[in-house]
């Protein structure tokens, strides 16, 4: 392992706020046993210049498509704006290009609309934010969607039900990385009611 696993995390207009900052929170906050941060966390965009998610937090990323360093961890957030953003050519040839470098994908609530539209769900399970199960299905008609569950690892895939399961798919990704202590501890500095597998 690097000394930090670098993560990306897209933001585009109307991103869900807890799509994104859920995960941001876990990752940031996560020590590794020698009371480092064990995560480097980024937030990206399509361009520079500030993104307003729901409800119009105006966002600035920390870089843009063009100029982001390398990746361990991608992280695909959702929210209404996925329904736009699924239509962006330039942003799925991205995620497609991007995932092809990283350790782990990860999507949270309807994030998984970019994962499916990019082709990276062929083949495997998946799930979304309850609302979108039958819109997955249409744009992964290759996926198998599953329902009732806050996440499912595919291995380098890991996707969460909507956005609160993203804390939970955060927190295993923690465990599965770095221990299930190392979760425990995140969870518990959180004082978030983390039920574990």
């Amino acid at each position: 392992m690097a000394s930090k696993y670098r993560i990306g995390i897209l933001i585009f207009n109307d991103v869900e706020v807890m799509d994104f900052c859920g995960p941001f929170e876990v990752f940031s906050i996560t020590r590794d046993k020698e009371g480092n941060n064990a995560f480097d966390v980024n937030v990206i965009a399509e361009k520079q210049g500030p993104v307003l998610a729901r409800n119009k937090l105006s966002i600035n990323p920390h870089y843009s498509i063009c100029n982001y360093p390398p990746l361990d961890i991608l992280l695909i957030p959702g929210g209404p704006g996925t329904r736009k953003e699924m239509h962006n050519k330039t942003l799925i040839e991205w995620i497609k290009t991007c995932s092809q470098k990283t350790q782990l994908v990860l999507s949270v609530c309807t994030g998984s609309l970019l994962l499916g539209k990019a082709n990276l769900l062929d083949n495997i399970e998946a799930t979304t934010h309850h609302g979108a199960l039958e819109l997955l299905k249409e744009v992964a008609p290759k996926t198998t969607v599953i329902t009732n569950q806050r996440y499912i690892d595919n291995g380098k895939y890991i996707t969460s039900g909507g956005i609160s399961a993203g804390i939970d798919m955060s927190l295993y990704v923690v465990s599965k990385l770095l221990g299930k202590v190392i979760a425990e501890q995140t969870a518990k500095h959180m004082e978030y009611n983390w039920i574990s597998d």
